[in-house]
């Protein structure tokens, strides 16, 4: 079988990327200014090394198809053990691309992952440049929330766990899109790419979409628009234009996800958003919750600003949704007032002559939720 390898000029890249990280401090990053997260401690740089491909082989026993864990579109994943005892997550290229294209892809993904450091993130072990292209990860062993919410052969997650999975993804992305030098777009925020730890502390992963945005800059234009259907943002979809607010819809639609227990499209075709937007306007809160968790189990002021996070986040208008760090502070209990997120004036008057946008998304799973009955008394009487 013929043994495939980067270019020369490639692994002189790779090999710069892992001398930078042993010395000076890397654009990218966590340095003096960083937001600190929902712990307090501040983030460690990231360390990670260059595996051989033999431990690669020998860690997931030939990459035999039992520690076989995940497959997308452009990867498979394998659970692997090093010889030290760690569990690791091999994630090897799969995607069919020219082979530069692929080398491109990787390093892309790579300069990315190696430079975030977050509990909330997950955490980068090492790569692999000999017989393909291989990244190594931290291995999650309760797999990832959509199994948690979606598996019908397991229990449904109980109403703390949701919480603290909602709070954390939150405090994950904050740190995407404000704590890092540059900021990080992920632009596949889902609940497969959501993994839980032993602890079921929540890790955003599977960064092959993501992409940096300098600080000039207000967004990007993406070529492709590459995603999950059910969670892809209004503007993305149609105009390919991608920034922190891509990911603050996508997540709106998580937090529908974790609520409901639904999944954002279901067999049938069904979309979330469709079934929960009325429910948002009316403030029927308590209709959102999983109909398996028994009555009485959930918090109800915790379900309230679950709910109105989601309904600001998934807002049509990108300008009129909140940023991460305030979804985080309305998830940790500050101000939830529909009267501070009310739209200004001019804006009302805009929207009533109507625009080329609203033309293209006037179906009812694109309305705002901006109806005054969503209101803490009336979500707290539901």
């Amino acid at each position: 079988m013929r043994r495939l390898f980067p270019k020369k000029g490639v692994i002189k890249r790779l090999l710069t990327i892992a001398r930078r990280r042993n010395g000076e401090e890397e654009e990218g990053l966590p340095g003096n200014g960083v937001s600190l997260p929902p712990d307090g401690h501040s983030p460690e740089k990231p360390t990670w090394r260059c595996f051989s491909y033999e431990e690669i082989l020998h860690s997931t026993r030939g990459f035999h198809q039992d520690n076989l864990v995940g497959r997308g579109g452009y990867a498979e994943v394998y659970r692997g053990i090093l010889q030290d005892g760690r569990e690791i997550a091999v994630k090897r290229l799969t995607r069919a691309s020219p082979e530069g294209q692929k080398q491109k892809d990787f390093l892309v993904e790579l300069g990315t992952v190696a430079h975030v450091c977050h509990p909330n993130v997950s955490t980068l072990v090492g790569c692999c440049i000999d017989c393909g292209l291989y990244l190594v990860f931290q291995f999650s062993s309760h797999g990832s929330l959509s199994s948690l919410l979606h598996d019908e052969r397991a229990h449904p997650p109980p109403w703390e766990l949701r919480y603290k999975i909602a709070v954390g993804v939150a405090a994950g992305l904050r740190y995407l899109h404000e704590g890092c030098r540059r900021r990080i777009i992920h632009r596949d925020i889902k609940a497969s790419n959501v993994l839980l730890t032993a602890d079921f502390t929540p890790q955003i992963s599977d960064f092959g979409l993501a992409s940096w945005l300098p600080s000039q800059w207000t967004h990007r234009t993406a070529a492709a628009i590459e995603g999950t259907p059910g969670y892809l943002a209004p503007e993305y979809f149609t105009r390919g234009v991608v920034d922190e607010k891509t990911d603050v819809f996508a997540f709106g639609v998580l937090l529908l996800e974790i609520l409901s227990g639904k999944k954002p499209v279901d067999g049938a075709h069904r979309s979330l958003l469709s079934w929960a937007r009325p429910l948002l306007r009316e403030g029927a809160t308590a209709e959102l919750v999983d109909s398996r968790l028994a009555d009485g189990s959930y918090d109800k002021d915790q379900l309230y600003r679950l709910a109105f996070a989601s309904s600001l986040c998934i807002r049509a208008r990108a300008a009129r949704r909140p940023s991460m760090s305030e979804v985080l502070d309305l998830l940790a209990g500050g101000e939830a007032s529909l009267e501070r997120w009310k739209p200004p004036a001019e804006e009302d008057d805009e929207e009533e002559d109507g625009d080329e946008e609203d033309e293209l998304w006037e179906l009812d799973e694109h309305e705002d939720c901006d109806s005054p009955v969503f209101s803490l008394s009336s979500a707290a009487s539901s």
